[in-house]
Order: C-alpha cells, then sequence, then structure tokens
C-alpha cells in the first residue's frame, strides 16, 4: 500500500452562495469518507482556513523571519487535504476523480515518498 495526498484546491473568493449546492457537495464527501474508511484506506483528510490565516516562515540571513498571509499569491489556494493508503496510482487517481465530481473542485494527486503506507 501506498499512501498519497489528495490536494483540494479551491478558487479565491467567497463559497457557492446557494446552501443547497454545498450541502450536496459536502453529503458526497461524507459518503467518500465512509466508503475510504470502509475499504480500510483512509488515512486523514481535513479542509482548510483560508489563505488570508496562513503564516509564513522563512529563513533570511540565518534568521527566521514571520510574515502574514500565504507563501505563493495565486487565484487558488489549498482548501483541504485527505491522505489515503491504497495500492497504486491508478487506484489513488479513481478516489481523486471521485472527488473532483463530489466537490467540483480541481483534485491534485501525489504519492508521499518513502513507499508502502502506514
Amino acid at each position: 500500500m501506498t499512501l498519497y495526498l489528495l490536494s483540494i484546491h479551491q478558487p479565491q473568493g467567497e463559497r457557492p452562495p446557494e446552501p443547497e449546492f454545498l450541502a450536496g457537495v459536502m453529503r458526497q464527501v461524507d459518503e467518500l469518507h465512509d466508503e475510504l474508511t470502509a475499504a480500510g484506506s483512509w488515512v486523514f483528510g481535513q479542509g482548510l482556513h483560508g489563505p488570508e490565516t496562513a503564516t509564513v516562515l522563512r529563513v533570511r540571513d540565518g534568521d527566521v523571519q514571520i510574515t502574514d498571509g500565504p507563501f505563493v499569491e495565486g487565484k487558488e489556494h489549498l482548501g483541504g487535504i485527505v491522505v489515503i493508503d491504497v495500492p497504486d496510482l491508478d487506484v489513488a487517481l479513481a478516489w481523486g476523480r471521485r472527488y473532483a465530481l463530489a466537490t467540483t473542485l480541481p483534485i491534485e494527486v501525489r504519492p508521499f515518498q518513502g513507499g508502502a503506507g502506514a
């Protein structure tokens, strides 16, 4: 088994105003969580606060400087993550595809270094 990170990329700005749309998305995400748990592949997942809550630590001249805001300015930001433990990339991509359909957001699928999962 291999650990994969499913990164959920969210556009900047307000969330969709229709409460029923967001409720439907969350229902589908909860169903995916339940299926991953039942399959023994769920490791961890959580949404993130907006990029305006970020703090960046950066080394400059041997000292660590702390600044507010995201590391990268962009039209999208990391909105949440899911870590799964699955046999291979094909299975990880299948779960990623389901998250993309459920959330209507871009999903980046990447393996962790080191091979086997927990």
